[in-house]
């Protein structure tokens, strides 16, 4: 048995390292198979010396990602101790030594939190990406910034933006006036998040013209959408049926990105997510990514994250069959 002390600036400085949780240090110690104690702004650990070194090194990458503007949050700490864990010490310092900017006509898009670095890394890298989580972990507006920097870099020559129009049963012949006063109650999340980043003028002309496309999921039957960036949101409220339609729509050239909340599913009882089936069915395939979000990726107001956390609670309760 071997015994190491790390010192901190500060006591603050050590909790924001484990986001104040000592459920977290728990996790540590269970992972990298050590004893971890924790006083003021200090931190002692015990164990072989090869779980020391591995739990310094968690400590300095977790010190170095806080010195670099990265809050650490709970997923963050669970990410960095289980990499470590696995040797990828080296990745993980790439993590956030590296950062990932997307640039979009209005503004450039920095990601706020590890996991979200992690979800535009893939949509970065891989033709087919499912963003899934909670409202407000950026899944669609990051998916949009990918696509506006992705037209504007001449990489797709379109983007298209769907959603099913759940709420209208998708039977958009019956509701009043012409098509795009249809479908915008549906699609406005989409156009808020484009007019974030792009001019309000050339979201009309680019849309005008074709290159931007906002339209119903019912709509993209049929056709194969080459060179183009498609983002699928709320795809919680497809069915089997639509998802498999809409992902053998990808064509040459083109990146997809589904997003979706799969606790927010708005379809019929009777009736099957297709987001909940495609994650069992895709789920090993090369090339396809399937992202989850936690409540700590919320970057809206405070109350967000709030909110989800006692919605969880109330709806997944401690009973004694689960502790």
């Amino acid at each position: 048995m071997a015994s190491s002390t790390l010192h901190f600036p500060s006591a603050r400085h050590l909790s924001q390292l484990y986001a104040g949780q000592p459920d977290n240090l728990a996790h540590a110690e269970r992972l990298l198979g050590l004893a971890i104690v924790s006083r003021e702004d200090w931190l002692r650990l015990d164990g072989e010396p090869s779980a020391i070194s591995a739990a310094e090194t968690l400590f300095n990458l977790l010190n170095e990602a806080r010195t670099l503007g990265l809050a650490i949050r709970t997923p963050d700490f669970h990410r960095f101790t289980e990499g470590v864990a696995r040797g990828e010490a080296s990745q993980l310092r790439a993590l956030f030594t590296q950062p990932v900017v997307v640039q979009t006509q209005r503004k450039t898009i920095i990601p706020k939190t590890l996991g979200q670095k992690l979800y535009l890394q893939a949509i970065l890298k891989h033709p087919l990406v499912f963003g899934i989580g909670p409202a407000g972990t950026g899944k669609t507006y990051l998916a949009m910034a990918a696509a506006v920097h992705a037209l504007l870099k001449n990489q797709v020559e379109r983007i298209i933006l769907t959603r099913p129009a759940v709420e209208a049963g998708e039977a958009l012949g019956f509701l009043p006036g012409d098509l795009q006063e249809k479908i915008l109650p549906y699609l406005r999340p989409l156009y808020d998040a484009m007019g974030d980043m792009l001019d309000a003028g050339d979201v009309a002309k680019l849309t005008e013209k074709g290159i931007i496309e906002v339209a119903p999921l019912a709509y993209m039957r049929g056709r194969t959408l080459s060179r183009s960036f498609i983002i699928l949101d709320e795809a919680q409220n497809t069915t089997p049926e639509q998802m498999m339609m809409f992902l053998t729509r990808l064509g040459e050239d083109s990146r997809m990105v589904v997003t979706g909340d799969i606790t927010q599913i708005d379809l019929p009882r009777a009736k099957q997510s297709g987001l909940l089936e495609v994650r069992r069915i895709l789920r090993e395939i090369p090339g396809i990514e399937f992202h989850q979000f936690s409540g700590a990726d919320v970057v809206r107001h405070p109350l967000v994250l709030k909110i989800i956390e006692a919605y969880e609670r109330y709806q997944n309760p401690i009973t004694p069959e689960n502790t």
